[in-house]
């Protein structure tokens, strides 16, 4: 399973979620959105080994996740206004108990709890968060397979909205995409690409 937790700062947790301007009232959903997107959708369905972790933290209230489970996801379509609505039906729900995951709809949950939770529910898996500065995901000298080997490894991957992660706890790896800071959706992309070629990842 490729697993995604995406940390929205100032993504509202609670409320009406206001649609018409998700990058600014609703505290950059449009970000998340695109993660969504970019962590579950090929050109004609879902990744089916793959979960995205939505971390809302903007208030009001604490802290709430949803979960969107590729493997069991249905009703989601490519189109950024459609997924607001999922999420706002989300977020209008009860808060559930931090650490109990509550089914919404089939393949689309929430929870209470912070990153500090996700991570400590992910404790058996690599964790990789993307830093243009720190080393590169992949081991020097790779080159491209000629043929397709996806990597079937369990791995997680940490990102951040436009505000930076601070203060990651121990045990997780920093490595970079190139040295060029890139947008979280497009920095999706080319993990799944890497991961889809079977490239050696730069792993401890």
């Amino acid at each position: 399973m490729r697993r995604f937790a995406i940390v929205g700062h100032r993504a509202m947790s609670k409320g009406k979620l206001p649609l018409n301007d998700l990058a600014g009232g609703a505290g950059r959903m449009d970000v998340l959105i695109r993660a969504i997107m970019a962590a579950l959708m090929t050109s004609h369905g879902l990744r089916k080994d793959t979960e995205i972790i939505l971390h809302l933290l903007g208030g009001p209230g604490p802290a709430r996740r949803i979960r969107f489970d590729g493997s069991t996801l249905i009703g989601i379509h490519a189109e950024e206004r459609s997924i607001a609505g999922q999420i706002g039906k989300v977020i209008a729900q009860p808060l559930p108990p931090i650490g109990r995951w509550t089914e919404v709809t089939q393949g689309l949950s929430h929870s209470g709890g912070g990153l500090d939770v996700t991570l400590r529910e992910w404790k058996d898996v690599p964790l990789i968060a993307l830093d243009a500065d720190a080393p590169r995901l992949w081991e020097k000298d790779v080159i491209l397979p000629d043929v397709s080997q996806p990597n079937q490894s369990e791995i997680g991957f940490l990102l951040s909205d436009d505000k930076p992660l601070d203060q990651l706890p121990d045990g997780i790896q920093l490595r970079s995409l190139g040295t060029q800071w890139l947008q979280g959706h497009m920095a999706i992309g080319i993990v799944h690409f890497i991961l889809d070629e079977g490239v050696t990842l730069n792993l401890a």
